[in-house]
Order: structure tokens, then sequence, then C-alpha cells
């Protein structure tokens, strides 16, 4: 089987595939301070919940954007789990032009969930059958939207802080202001002061996100279908007729398409 392993700012996404099948998905709290030991032990008690064990890993794919986590992790499944790891970055064979300026600027979990969107929801949905590009919204710590063309080629994006920054910005240099959840309140405008600040946090995102992709679209030489990803992908996405689609495994998905095009060579 394949381990994947997306480890993002505030979260890490690990999957388990065997060929196409994603067997299960677990997720933890990405700690900066994770030692090699410390990572095998919390790996091995999350996949036990799920029935598995490291005698069943074969190979394993890894993208992070927390550089201090990236050296334990490869460690600890090299000593643990028996297997090199398979890293996304500069100079691995994406399938995919990088025309960002420099390239190694792109963080790998937008790459790899570009290039999962472009071959899930680009290929055949235009007019007469041809390719569509693609924007992908995900919702981490920062909001993030990544366009590729048809051909494809990954053109580019916009970064937006994310709504759990905001959140937390506005608690902290607004006295008076309480900390509150992100939801969705019963209306726009709110009756009391939680519901007014969470109809300024999630509504306020979806017109980000209604914003953003209608420039982005008016921008592009091309129709272009819209992918949400991320931890409000799917409340937003009710919301709005702007998104076409919402993955939540996107980025496991992408990690194993890569480590197939990556296989032979590794």
């Amino acid at each position: 089987m394949l381990l994947a392993i997306d480890v993002g700012n505030s979260n890490t996404s690990i999957g388990v595939f065997e060929g196409e099948q994603l067997r299960c998905e677990l997720r933890l709290g990405t700690r900066r301070a994770w030692t090699r030991d410390e990572f095998a032990i919390t790996l091995e008690r999350a996949l036990a919940l799920r029935g598995y064990g490291f005698a069943a890993i074969a190979d394993a794919v890894l993208a992070c954007v927390v550089p201090p986590v990236q050296g334990p992790i490869i460690a600890a499944l090299e000593r643990y789990v028996g297997v090199n790891s398979l890293v996304v970055g500069p100079g691995l064979d994406i399938g995919m032009p990088v025309l960002y300026e420099p390239p190694k600027d792109v963080g790998a979990d937008r790459l790899v969930a570009a290039i999962a969107a472009h071959q899930r929801y680009a290929r055949g949905r235009g007019e007469g059958g041809e390719n569509t590009a693609i924007i992908v919204v995900d919702f981490g710590t920062a909001t993030t939207f990544d366009v590729v063309s048809p051909t494809p080629e990954y053109l580019g994006g916009v970064i937006a802080p994310g709504v759990g920054i905001s959140a937390d910005a506005l608690f902290q240099r607004a006295a008076k202001l309480p900390r509150v959840d992100v939801a969705k309140p019963g209306g726009v405008v709110g009756r009391n002061t939680v519901d007014a600040i969470q109809s300024g946090l999630f509504y306020g995102y979806v017109g980000l996100v209604e914003g953003m992709l209608h420039r982005i679209r008016a921008e592009l030489q091309w129709p272009a279908h819209a992918v949400a990803t991320g931890g409000l992908a799917r409340k937003v996405a009710h919301e709005t007729e702007a998104v076409d689609h919402v993955d939540d495994n996107l980025m496991l998905e992408g990690l194993r398409m890569i480590h197939e095009r990556n296989a032979n060579s590794t």
C-alpha cells in the first residue's frame, strides 16, 4: 500500500491507498516540534485506529509546507516503516510546467492540488470535449486560489488570509469582541454580537470566493471549473453557485498521482 502524507501549517492529512483506492484518511494536528520517534508513534497509533500497521506500507509520498517537520517525518518513515519517501519539490516530475516566478516559491500543496483537480475535473469537461481551465480554492490556514490552463500549465494564483487567521486577528485587536467559532449564522444581519461576527466571517468569505472567482474567470481565455477543498469548502460551496465541485481528498489524490508518475524513476 501507498502512504500519502500532506503536511499543512495547521493539519497533517494521511491517506492509505491500495492501487487507486483510498482505503482510509486520517487527520492530525501539525506539530512543528515533532521528533522522528514522536511522529512514528503518532502515525502508528493513528493507522492502528483504522486497522493498518507499518508492515502494510510499501511506499510513501510526502508534501510538506512546514520545513522543520519534513526531516523528522522522512527519518521516521525510513527508520520505522522501512520506506524511502518521494518528496514533492523542485526537480520532481509533476507533469505540469510551472509558470510562477520563481517556480520553487509555489507551495508543494498548491501544485499537488492543481494536478489532481486538472486530472479529475478538467479533462473533456469543456465544449466539444475539450479540457477546461481549473481554479482550485483551498480553505486552509491561508485561502488560496490556484489557476491551471487546459494544457495544463500552472499559471499562478491568489493568496488571502484564511478565515481562522481573520477570526484570531479580530479577537486580538478588538478588545470588546469575543472569540467565536467560524460557523454559518441564522441570517446575514446579526441580532447579537456573536451572530454579527459569524456573519462577517462566514458570508464575508463567501463574498471573497465569489468575487475572486468572477475576476479570475474574467481574466482567463477559457471556461474554468472551480474546485474547492479544505475545511470550509462544503459550507461555502453550499452558499454559492460559483464553485462547481467540492473534493475533500484532493491533496491525497494528487499525491497518489505524482507517486504513480514517478514510481519507475524512484
